[in-house]
């Protein structure tokens, strides 16, 4: 692996999965009643840890993205910004919204020469985070645990727990193969499509179940997306898991999906929908649906 490919997978991954690691926290948070004092500080340490890496990888001189990653909507949206002040101001947890400012001002840099200073550094950054993703995958798994075993409560679906736990294990086993030196490319980097459409499929069980019943046309549609993502699944494992034979179909779907999770998202921030979903999980859920696109983008053209 060339060094400059190592400094900018990692810079983008930390980008991308260190914002949903520290808004999984901030789940978390804002999930545990109020008499769960020690869990809510634990969550709330994760949060700010998480935090603290985006503001210090973001402040390094040099960073940059690749245009695909750039122009993806992953990192930032439209919604993302108002999307934190809007769940700050309900949940009453602080959201550093300084991070999102500086990551809306991340450019595109297309000579990639080798940095060793920068590639120290961001080195240094990845054994941050793996160290700290240990620690916090224990602290999902610890949840799951108690509330499967009705010891504790909380407003997070256990399916949740586990969901967002699974996508801390990706991040975690990225970062293990770039410490390792292996070979990552874009196309291979995150494994197998069948991943994401495991977590496509889950994203409309949550968004049916935190619907208000009243809004029944949205969670038709919720309910349809689940069952054609469960159909993608299905497909792949009779093609014996060849999903990439898939990949047309699945983008289209995804971009469909993308389209709905905008429309939830500025019709959430917007108070035009009823629901009990925090404006950032919309808009959180809607950025995890552009990467997968980009994901599927990039899987074509490489």
């Amino acid at each position: 692996m060339l060094m400059d490919d190592f400094t900018l997978l990692s810079i983008e991954t930390h980008l991308f999965f260190g914002r949903i690691m520290k808004e999984h926290a901030l789940f978390l948070e804002a999930g545990f009643p109020c008499c769960e004092k020690s869990r809510i500080e634990e969550a709330n340490l994760f949060r700010r840890e998480f935090e603290d890496v985006l503001s210090d990888l973001l402040r390094i001189d040099g960073i940059t993205v690749s245009d695909p990653v750039l122009h993806s909507n992953e990192l930032i949206t439209e919604f993302t910004i108002p999307a934190e002040r809007k769940t700050e101001a309900l949940s009453g947890i602080p959201i550093n919204s300084d991070i999102s400012s500086m990551t809306r001002k991340l450019h595109c840099e297309c000579s990639r020469e080798e940095n060793r200073c920068l590639t120290r550094q961001i080195t240094a950054i990845n054994e941050r985070v793996l160290c700290l993703l240990n620690q916090f995958i224990c602290f999902k798994e610890r949840l799951l645990c108690d509330v499967k075993e009705c010891r504790l409560f909380t407003a997070n679906y256990p399916l949740l727990i586990e969901h967002i736990t699974r996508e801390a294990k990706l991040y975690r086993e990225i970062l293990e193969r770039l410490l390792g030196n292996r070979c990552i490319s874009y196309q291979n980097l995150y494994e197998t499509e069948a991943f994401w459409n495991q977590i496509m499929m889950e994203h409309a069980w949550f968004i049916r179940g935190l619907l208000d019943p009243s809004e029944a046309e949205l969670i038709s549609t919720a309910d349809d997306f689940s069952k054609d993502y469960a159909r993608l699944l299905k497909l792949a494992r009779r093609q014996d898991c060849k999903a990439n034979s898939l990949t047309s179909e699945t983008l289209e779907e995804t971009k469909k999906y993308r389209d709905f999770k905008t429309a939830g998202a500025d019709g959430i921030l917007n108070c035009r929908i009823s629901s009990i979903i925090l404006p950032l999980l919309a808009d959180h859920v809607l950025r995890e649906a552009n990467h997968y696109i980009r994901v599927l983008e990039t899987g074509r053209t490489r």
